[in-house]
């Protein structure tokens, strides 16, 4: 009898109900739509990987006409078999290694796969690169379980601990996950999670899954009894995420001290998805509150003084009496003593409205001057050097001009982002301009609070915020202005609420 995960007898289960349900017999394309349609699934995130999406795949497999007939499913699952053999040494197989068989079974539905972008070579060398890499035993034989010792003469001690900390990670990992799906609304943040939790799955699958269940003992566990004061307590969603990250940082910790046990190199993969945890903590937990100090913020006014047709302390004074909700000071050519002074000055005006006032680059200055904040480019120093001098309730704002810079400053500890240049800007000159397919990316991507900056006025603005922008920074458009406080008003009118 073949050996497969519980995920395959679902999947299988599920195409022979799409085959009767459609009056025809079990075919291939309904194999490979029945595998994919477990949102978490080993063969969806494989696709999600290849840069596909699932749901339009899924959409084109249902609607292929025509039925590619199966070779059978003991032919199938023997594949599947050999496959799981040979590259993780494991005869139970899972869901993406009979995805990768179905879409091998038959050339002629390989080739109406493939102009589904399903090409099973690209997509098994996709999954090789995530794979857990083979270590090799002292016999010099690959061991995919990377263990040390044989699974009959594990402890039982160690497999049970190993069980229940599996599944305790698994769980806390959802959880956060589910509190940035939908609490937070933020896909970078979810993604991040949801790699945490497939990276999990990807460790369990290293152990004999019957050697865990046989170490488990529910019933005779002395802890389920156990309880400690405000257990079952949650203040809000929030309470309920911080708590779940210091549960799977707790467990990485067991999973990576007894896998030493088994293996040095099981404790290094446990500690490397515990130290990303600490990451991701800083990320969702958002330390500074910016996300509600900035729930309000949607207009953003960079100021150079060279740049205003009036003075510069006026051309701030309108813009605060028109609405303006945050001031960045950005100038680079004032000595030390002139800047100081001059943010003093911007500090008194904004405090006195309930304005924010960010201070660019200088993160010194801007704790001298007792300002919100710093905002830093590509080429300043770094969140954690800025953090490092300001303290957590400092704003700290990075420029970012790709979605990967967006990630990087999002897992750095960026209080909110500058995406951009939208369009060519007097303020400052750039080679590219990522324009508004990056607007659209980066708003979609994280809910951390973004501001769309470069050449914005009100001749463009409509285009910015119809894709997708709720925030935007502009400096030439106010600073050269007859009546900044008119402008603003009009800009912020503009704005969606």
């Amino acid at each position: 009898m073949h050996r497969m995960s519980p995920a395959v007898e679902r999947a299988v289960a599920t195409a022979r109900t799409l085959a009767q349900e459609s009056c025809q017999p079990l075919g291939l394309n309904h194999l490979a739509l029945a595998l994919l349609l477990e949102e978490d699934g080993r063969p969806a995130v494989l696709l999600e990987r290849a840069g596909l999406s699932v749901a339009e795949v899924r959409v084109r497999l249902s609607e292929i006409p025509e039925v590619f007939a199966s070779p059978g499913e003991n032919i199938l699952f023997s594949a599947a078999r050999n496959w799981s053999l040979a590259h993780r040494h494991d005869p139970e197989f899972l869901t993406d290694a009979l995805f990768l068989t179905v879409l091998r079974a038959d050339a002629a539905f390989g080739a109406e796969a493939a102009r589904l972008g399903l090409d099973p070579a690209k997509l098994e060398a996709i999954l090789r690169d995530h794979e857990p890499p083979l270590l090799v035993s002292s016999d010099g034989a690959p061991d995919r379980l990377a263990i040390a010792q044989p699974a009959e003469h594990w402890e039982a001690e160690t497999t049970r601990i190993i069980d229940v900390n599996l599944n305790r990670a698994r769980e806390a990992a959802r959880v956060v996950e589910d509190y940035c799906r939908f609490a937070l609304d933020d896909r970078i943040l979810t993604e991040e999670l949801k790699a945490i939790r497939h990276a999990l799955a990807d460790l369990s699958a290293r152990f004999p899954a019957r050697r865990l269940l046989a170490a488990r003992d529910t019933v005779h566990d002395v802890g389920t009894t156990l309880t400690a004061p405000g257990e079952y307590k949650r203040d809000d969603p929030s309470d309920v995420a911080t708590v779940n990250l210091k549960r799977l940082q707790e467990s990485l910790r067991c999973l990576e001290e007894f896998g030493k046990s088994l293996a040095p190199d099981l404790g290094r993969e446990f500690e490397k998805l515990r130290y990303h945890s600490y990451t991701l903590e800083r990320a969702v937990r958002n330390p500074s509150g910016s996300r509600q100090r900035l729930a309000r913020a949607r207009l953003y006014l960079l100021v150079t003084s060279s740049q205003c047709r009036g003075s510069w302390d006026q051309t701030i004074l309108g813009a605060i009496k028109g609405g303006v909700d945050i001031i960045q000071l950005r100038e680079k050519t004032l000595s030390d003593r002139e800047l100081i002074s001059r943010a003093r000055s911007i500090r008194q005006w904004t405090r006195e409205a309930g304005v924010l006032f960010i201070v660019n680059d200088r993160p010194d200055i801007a704790r001298l001057v007792e300002a919100d904040g710093v905002h830093l480019g590509q080429d300043d120093l770094s969140v954690d050097e800025a953090r490092r001098i300001l303290g957590p309730q400092f704003l700290i704002g990075v420029s970012t001009h790709s979605i990967t810079q967006v990630r990087q400053a999002i897992l750095a500890g960026a209080d909110y982002l500058g995406i951009g240049p939208v369009f060519p800007s007097r303020t400052k000159s750039f080679d590219e301009y990522p324009g508004l397919d990056f607007v659209r990316e980066a708003t979609a991507g994280t809910t951390l609070p973004s501001f769309a900056i470069g050449g914005i006025g009100p001749d463009n603005l409509e285009r910015v915020v119809a894709a997708g922008a709720r925030r935007v920074a502009v400096g030439s458009a106010v600073l050269e202005s007859d009546d900044p406080e008119s402008l603003v008003r009009l800009l912020k009118a503009s704005l969606p609420a």
